[in-house]
């Protein structure tokens, strides 16, 4: 199933000044979580499927999984550069 993504204006904008490998890699992993969310993602805080990280080498993304309405939402991104 695959899950449409969604942003937070200023995960956006994080996202989108990023240097360019480090925000391909991002995407990437992104696009790999819309596919998987819960297989390609780790837990944020209590692992309750709802909340999840997306850990690249040069950043994270804090991430709102819809399972309902099948979106996933970047909440936070950093970029750890």
């Amino acid at each position: 199933m695959f899950y449409r993504l969604k942003y937070d204006p200023a995960a956006e904008a994080v996202h989108e000044a990023m240097p360019s490998a480090a925000s391909e890699a991002l995407t990437l992993a992104l696009d790999d979580a819309c596919h998987d969310p819960l297989g390609v993602t780790q837990p944020y805080g209590e692992d309750d499927g709802v909340v999840r990280m997306l850990v690249t080498e040069q950043s994270f993304a804090v991430l709102l999984v819809g399972q309902q309405t099948k979106t996933l939402t970047v909440l936070q991104v950093t970029y750890l550069g």
